[in-house]
């Protein structure tokens, strides 16, 4: 029997990577890829233009495809469907002035938690057309329609209908999307944009069809690489995500909205009706990469040297904010060492605090999703750094859970061609991949109760030596 086959796209930041999948088992039959320009502002045809030479030759036979995109971004189109400017970007921060002014001018950190899931920063949208209206407003002025990176594609891909279309995963990173009442705050835009309430896209239930192509290809709702990504994981309640890229992740679905009044967590949905409380580390991969520069080695012996040395690298602590963070609390921090002294101050040790240092990091985020109601009983680890020995050894102990790490694979991907399977097959649960499609697991052996009682206290010196150094209190909740 010749197989179904659907298509995902992940148009990220830096290129648009397209995996070709057999709908049923979700085995991956081919790929395309194509890069962006770089910068924190884009003009939207060049994700056009890399789509067409990503799947070029790539989609003959499929009948479903789905884009999962990057967050936040803001595409501004007129009346005649023409881009207004070029997109910005999450990662444009020129509007952080317009999130903390949004923040204070409609009651707090908290009204806004409680209103749309997320206190607003400057990678989401609202603030975004907030300094539009300020610095650009004769094109703001022109604004008719408001899109995502992913609903302009997708509204490409349909031939520019009348009405645009997004999914609530996607909506929730705006600022002006409710997910607990799944809905528009339109009040919320306006105020931020100035008093204009451009058109806003469709939001689509999950497994709900946007359209088709001119040649046929059935079309999916779409939704966010974070929710994407929780698509192609199959995650269930219990578990949570940590990505260890160029910067981290911790996410989680949840059957509740979460509203972190603290800013740390945000409420985002999910792609398949429930939640995904989300945290951000600014310091993930980049420290492993920090330590071995420093240490004058490659990663391969760095991660030698680590794992050459106990658990708790001889009393030595890393806080490991060499890029600052993106905490509330902890904005303009910097690395710091603490407990050196002349019998630990070896490189194995330096190596293991290195890696100890960044998984505590990453724990902290674990912890602030666990605050919003999250019942973590295992992490999924994935990224370039869930390859390294050295954090697969640390992270059971660390993080006192079970730790597994998925077959390495293009996790936007792979959730936007599952959605598409799903809008195909029109039933009631996206289908299950993982048994025969992308999902061989390694399963990390976990920590012995000895193990797990190093982790508590590797983390108690890791809250400590913040609290010591910039002032955040430590608190030892999970004891």
């Amino acid at each position: 029997m010749t197989a179904e086959l659907v298509a995902g796209i992940d148009s990220s930041t830096q290129s648009t990577k397209v995996v070709v999948c057999d709908a049923r088992t979700g085995a991956v039959v081919r790929t395309g890829r194509a890069p962006h320009p770089d910068g924190t502002e884009v003009d939207p045809a060049a994700w056009w233009q890399a789509f067409g030479e990503a799947t070029d030759g790539v989609l003959d036979g499929v009948k479903a495809l789905g884009i999962g995109g990057q967050q936040h971004g803001m595409v501004t189109v007129d009346e005649a469907g023409e881009v207004v400017r070029p997109a910005l970007l999450w990662n444009d921060t020129r509007s952080a002035q317009a999130a903390k002014d949004l923040t204070g001018e409609l009651g707090g950190p908290g009204v806004w938690a409680k209103s749309v899931g997320s206190v607003p920063v400057a990678s989401f949208t609202v603030t975004k057309l907030r300094w539009l209206a300020e610095h650009e407003p004769a094109n703001a002025d022109r604004v008719a329609r408001v899109l995502l990176p992913h609903d302009w594609l997708t509204w490409r891909l349909l031939g520019r209908p009348e009405q645009a279309v997004t999914d609530r995963g996607d909506a929730s990173g705006t600022g002006y999307f409710s997910p607990t009442e799944n809905a528009y705050r339109v009040d919320v835009l306006a105020h931020a944009f100035g008093g204009r309430t451009p058109e806003l896209p469709t939001v689509l239930a999950p497994a709900e069809v946007a359209g088709h192509t001119e040649s046929g290809v059935l079309v999916s709702a779409g939704t966010g690489d974070n929710m994407a990504a929780a698509l192609a994981l199959e995650l269930a309640p219990g578990d949570a995500v940590i990505s260890i890229g160029t910067s981290g992740t911790v996410f989680g679905v949840s059957e509740a909205g979460s509203a972190d009044a603290t800013g740390l967590v945000a409420g985002f949905a999910d792609a398949t009706g429930r939640f995904l409380p989300l945290t951000a580390a600014l310091n993930a991969a980049r420290v492993l990469t920090a330590g071995a520069a420093m240490l004058g080695v490659d990663l391969a012996e760095f991660d030698r040297l680590a794992l050459a040395a106990e658990a708790g690298a001889g009393g030595l602590t890393l806080l490991p904010y060499l890029d600052g963070e993106r905490t509330p609390n902890l904005p303009d921090a910097t690395g710091s060492l603490h407990g050196l002294t002349r019998a630990n101050m070896t490189p194995e040790n330096l190596a293991r605090a290195t890696v100890e240092g960044m998984v505590c990091g990453l724990a902290a985020g674990l912890d602030a999703v666990r605050a919003q109601g999250l019942d973590v009983r295992r992490v999924l680890l994935i990224g370039g750094g869930a390859q390294s020995a050295a954090v697969r050894a640390v992270a059971p102990i660390v993080l006192g859970v079970p730790v597994v790490i998925p077959e390495t694979g293009e996790y936007v991907a792979l959730g936007a061609a599952r959605q598409a399977a799903w809008a195909l097959a029109g039933t009631a649960e996206p289908p299950a991949w993982v048994a025969e499609g992308p999902g061989n697991r390694l399963e990390l052996d976990e920590p012995a109760e000895a193990h797990r009682a190093t982790g508590k206290e590797i983390q108690r010196r890791h809250l400590e030596a913040r609290e010591a150094a910039h002032g955040v209190p430590a608190k030892f909740g999970e004891d």
